[in-house]
């Protein structure tokens, strides 16, 4: 230190040296304060002895099973000549997860439908037009400041004995039949606006803002471009038409990775008879979803698209009932195509199906699942169609319904070569296909076989696709969630 800096020190005003002090005074509370929180924690000495917590022992999800982590060869173990499957077994490994005991049923997936219907009469009864009460709409905190306005669900929807103005809104979503005369839904009212942060896309260190942090080598140049990002976003025009865009701009902060989608949630119950040509599918048509009857069968006709707003609906449904402990949820959504194989094995690298054997039925002749057992014949193993979710036995896993009965949608795009372009930890590939993308780059991976296939369509090991915003009477889903914390699964997994 030079004879100036020395003298500027000693020059310190009274004032500077006052604060000094009692910044150090600050620092030696915090000090005398911090041994008493390390002794309390079992520290002394000056140790580093880390920092205690408490890890929640997470319950039970309503009608899940735990997966527990493991590894298994993926794939084909052997090939197939008569199918023209050839053998690609690849190791990976899966952390372990929560996972729908059986497939989505129209029960749950109604539930979905009705919260949106509700949700729609909750923003009518609160608009002017309509009466406006503001009961059903909160804008303000307890004192009366301003906030962003969420619905009221607190307050019920006057289903009996409505005003003229609370009918009105009630009755703006439904529409009479023209040809039967009959009061019902209007499926096209229906839409659910959700957003996705992408935490993979704004955790990749080319997206980082800080250009210096985006490259380590310090043998290379500084590139202070902008990265360009793509974002999904969605609108409703006056008409009530869902336009769909997706902007690439230079970074500008995290709300980039946000994306807004709106989805029409019905599903398509018209599947029925656009899946088979010839065929007399009316009933189904008019009855699968929207009878009692089948409550317990699987939700069909419902897009990869349409699922993960299930999914999302699901998580912020749970997180809502939860309060501030919600944020502490991981968040419910489809499975990827490795942890679905998993489950579906049971982590069995030697099994191509649910069950052991090679044959879909046991030695007395009862099968193992819904499927086509015969050309021509689909009332073999009981049913015509699909059967209620659980009919059949479940898997080493507690799972039902891995083969037949519906196809599963899971997260993973499909790609020619998208075993060659994953990780062998904790395997994804996901591609958010652009409204302007070539149509076949919308393709994900569908498993499991369905009710109107063979058996040998029911192997787990085998990668099927379809496109995203298709609707088929054979496809269906089931939902999983990311455990938290290391508590061992209780299903016993075969090697």
């Amino acid at each position: 230190m030079t004879k100036h800096h020395l003298t500027s020190t000693t020059r310190r005003s009274g004032r500077a040296r006052s604060l000094i002090l009692a910044l150090g005074s600050t620092l030696v509370g915090l000090t005398a304060l911090t041994s008493c929180m390390a002794a309390r924690g079992g520290g002394a000495g000056g140790e580093v002895t880390g920092v205690g917590g408490s890890a929640m022992a997470e319950p039970t999800p309503y009608g899940m099973v735990l997966v527990d982590r493991g590894a298994y060869a993926m794939g084909p173990a052997k090939d197939d000549s008569v199918w023209g499957v050839k053998a690609d077994p690849r190791g990976v490994s899966v952390d372990a997860f929560w996972m729908d005991q059986t497939e989505v049923t129209n029960s749950k997936y109604k539930q979905f439908v009705f919260w949106v219907r509700d949700s729609i009469i909750r923003e009518r009864l609160a608009d002017p037009a309509f009466g406006g009460n503001e009961a059903f709409k909160i804008e303000e905190d307890k004192e009366g400041n301003p906030i962003k306005p969420y619905l009221n669900w607190s307050k019920a929807i006057p289903w009996r004995n409505p005003n003229e103005d609370e009918l009105r809104a009630i009755e703006s979503v439904y529409r009479t039949n023209p040809i039967t005369g009959r009061r019902e839904l209007d499926p096209t009212q229906l839409n659910y606006r959700y957003e996705i942060f992408n935490h993979t896309e704004a955790a990749k260190r080319k997206n980082r803002l800080d250009a210096t942090r985006r490259e380590y080598n310090t043998d290379l140049p500084v590139n202070t471009d902008l990265p360009i990002i793509s974002k999904d976003t969605a609108y409703l025009t006056d008409e009530g038409v869902i336009v769909r865009e997706t902007v690439s701009r230079p970074l500008t902060g995290d709300y980039d990775f946000l994306n807004t989608y709106i989805v029409n949630v019905y599903p398509d119950t018209t599947a029925w008879i656009n899946d088979f040509e010839n065929a007399y599918n009316e009933p189904y048509t008019r009855m699968y979803f929207s009878h009692a009857g089948y409550n317990d069968y699987p939700v069909v006709g419902v897009s990869w698209e349409q699922a993960n707003a299930f999914a999302n609906w699901r998580t912020d449904y749970l997180r809502r009932s939860l309060g501030r402990e919600g944020v502490y949820v991981e968040p419910y959504r489809l499975p990827t195509e490795a942890e679905w194989e998993y489950a579906a094995r049971a982590g069995n690298s030697e099994s191509s199906y649910p069950w052991e054997e090679i044959l879909p039925m046991d030695e007395r002749g009862c099968f193992y699942a819904n499927f086509k057992p015969m050309e021509g014949d689909f009332v073999r193993d009981g049913h015509v169609i699909t059967s209620p979710v659980g009919t059949f036995k479940p898997n080493d896993f507690g799972l039902y319904d891995m083969a037949g009965n519906v196809s599963e949608w899971t997260s993973t795009a499909y790609t020619e070569s998208v075993g060659k372009l994953t990780s062998d930890l904790n395997p994804e590939y996901r591609y958010d296909a652009a409204i302007e993308d070539p149509y076949k780059m919308k393709r994900k991976i569908v498993r499991g076989g369905s009710w109107k296939d063979v058996a040998h369509n029911l192997r787990s090991d085998l990668r099927m696709w379809e496109y995203q915003n298709e609707q088929r009477s054979y496809i269906g889903f089931r939902c999983v969630r990311s455990q938290i914390g290391f508590a061992k699964g209780t299903q016993k997994r075969k090697k």
